[in-house]
């Protein structure tokens, strides 16, 4: 669900866009700790903040950062300017489950919800991004190696290697040791019905 603001601030007329995702299966306490990250930061540095970050929380806030850049993108806004105003988790539905326990007792399971709700602004000033973000990888090492691959190629015209033999390897004849008897049917003796 999107809905757009405009606030007024000491500056005058900020635009701002705000996007909430709800009922996320993630207690809030859970994801407070995420979003507590976040705020009042530029966009540039949440994502890195959010896309490097280990908690499972931070997965679905990223999606709904993402959909709130389109979303002042959409509207017309710089995104080099946005920061996030405000972020906000409040509790949602409980759903209530029970775990049968010893002696005919029963456990409550609370499966508890949260409420995300991310307000975007546009700054007065550029913000500069402290991180850069790429999505796709170079390519240089594959050049890399083809170019050592053609250095190999250059050198080896020069010095001639022979071929190193190939060692045959011939199947082993199975040797037993004089004078220690062959230990076949040790476990048919050892766990056979009748005792001797």
């Amino acid at each position: 669900m999107n809905k757009s603001e405009t606030k007024k601030n000491n500056s005058g007329i900020l635009p701002s866009t705000t996007v909430s995702l709800r009922y996320l299966r993630i207690a809030p306490r859970k994801v407070r700790l995420v979003a507590d990250l976040i705020k009042n930061i530029s966009v540039n540095q949440a994502l890195g903040q959010l896309s490097l970050h280990p908690r499972r929380a931070a997965e679905p806030i990223l999606k709904l950062l993402k959909s709130a850049i389109e979303s002042a993108n959409n509207k017309k806004m710089d995104i080099d300017k946005l920061i996030i105003k405000e972020i906000r988790v409040d509790k949602g539905p409980i759903s209530k489950r029970w775990m049968p326990r010893a002696q005919g007792r029963s456990t409550p399971i609370h499966k508890v919800t949260s409420h995300v709700i991310l307000t975007l602004a546009q700054s007065d000033k550029k913000l500069e991004p402290r991180f850069i973000i790429e999505t796709k990888r170079p390519k240089k090492v594959k050049k890399e190696k083809k170019e050592v691959v053609a250095e190999n190629k250059d050198r080896s015209s020069k010095i001639h290697h022979h071929p190193a033999p190939e060692k045959k390897t011939e199947p082993k004849e199975e040797t037993r040791k004089e004078g220690k008897p062959e230990r076949r049917g040790f476990l048919k003796r050892m766990f056979r019905r009748k005792s001797v």
